[in-house]
């Protein structure tokens, strides 16, 4: 895959900000301490590029509001020169909600032990499947879906061995789907099924790609 330059989260701390603008007393003011330094130690004695006030001062008659951030975090720009690059980058430490806890978890169940490209295509499907009408709308629906999951245990996902090295792979990878950072070779599939197996249902669909060990349909 070429070298592509993305935008991935961090969290970030949340700021506020205020803007002050000098009056015209204000703005008088500071021209005289100026002049003062100016006369007591000489021009050379104020940073060349300094400037106390504008030539015209602006009034604003209407507050300024500095927005909020997005209750995720902060983009920070970097590159990635890879999948596997990008996913060395994401904090999988990070604090996730329910829904990114569900993604994470049927990637890990699903394709724990396949490359990278095929985690991140199973996290699309579901990415995929609930932008679909015929599916359900959030991430947990999709997986606790009846009869979509074979890992799955009623409506409930299995115990997962957070400290492992798997499922930190599994947490970055579905940060990187959710956000969209990565382009997946599954495109815009909504099914898929493992290489071993030849469902009915396949003859009907249109087959988009074979990542490892499962083949993707849309």
């Amino acid at each position: 895959m070429s070298r592509k330059t993305f935008s991935f989260v961090a969290i970030a701390a949340m700021t506020m900000a205020s803007v002050t603008i000098p009056g015209v007393d204000g703005a008088a003011a500071l021209a005289e301490v100026a002049n003062d330094q100016l006369t007591a130690g000489g021009a050379a004695d104020l940073a060349p590029a300094a400037e106390l006030v504008p030539e015209t001062p602006t009034y604003i008659s209407e507050p300024v509001v500095q927005p909020l951030p997005a209750e995720d975090a902060a983009p920070v720009l970097t590159e990635a020169g890879s999948l596997s690059e990008l996913v060395g980058m994401v904090d999988s430490a990070a604090p996730m909600n329910d829904e990114l806890r569900c993604l994470a978890g049927a990637v890990y169940f699903e394709a724990r032990g396949e490359e990278l490209a095929g985690q991140l295509a199973v996290a699309q499907v579901i990415i995929n499947r609930t932008e679909d009408g015929r599916f359900p709308r959030s991430y947990c629906g999709v997986v606790s879906q009846p009869g979509q999951f074979s890992f799955m245990r009623g409506s409930r996902m299995p115990t997962i061995r957070t400290g492992s090295p798997a499922w930190s792979r599994a947490v970055a990878i579905a940060q990187i789907a959710h956000q969209g950072l990565w382009e997946s070779e599954a495109g815009d599939a909504v099914f898929f099924h493992a290489k071993y197996v030849r469902p009915g249902w396949s003859r009907t669909k249109a087959r988009l790609a074979q990542i490892d060990t499962h083949i993707f349909y849309r």
